[in-house]
C-alpha cells in the first residue's frame, strides 16, 4: 500500500495598495526570492492582488518598482539576514 505525505496546498490570495500603475510582484521562498517572478494583478484602481497555492509557513517581500516592501496588512514578521523584516504567513 502506498502512503501519501504530501501536505495539502491552500489557496492563499496576497493584496498590496499603492499608486495605480506600478509594477507590483511578490518574492519568498516559493519562487526562491526571485523578485520578478510573481507578477501581482491590478484589480481596482492602486489594488494589486495574486492567489497563490501554498503550504505550510512561507517569509515574503511585495516589491513594488524594485524597491522591496513588507506587508502593511500582516502583522506577523520574521527577522532576515539583511537586518530588516519579511512578512511570514502559515497556511494551516
Amino acid at each position: 500500500m502506498e502512503q501519501s505525505s504530501s501536505i495539502e496546498e491552500k489557496r492563499v490570495e496576497f493584496r498590496f495598495q499603492t499608486k495605480p500603475g506600478k509594477d507590483v510582484f511578490i518574492a519568498g521562498a516559493f519562487n526562491n526570492w526571485n523578485p520578478r517572478e510573481t507578477k501581482l494583478e491590478e484589480k481596482e484602481s492602486g489594488v494589486y492582488t495574486a492567489a497563490l497555492q501554498l503550504t505550510v509557513r512561507h517569509e515574503y517581500k511585495f516589491v513594488v518598482d524594485d524597491v522591496w516592501h513588507i506587508d502593511p496588512e500582516n502583522p506577523e514578521t520574521a527577522p532576515n539576514p539583511f537586518g530588516s523584516m519579511n512578512s511570514a504567513i502559515t497556511v494551516d
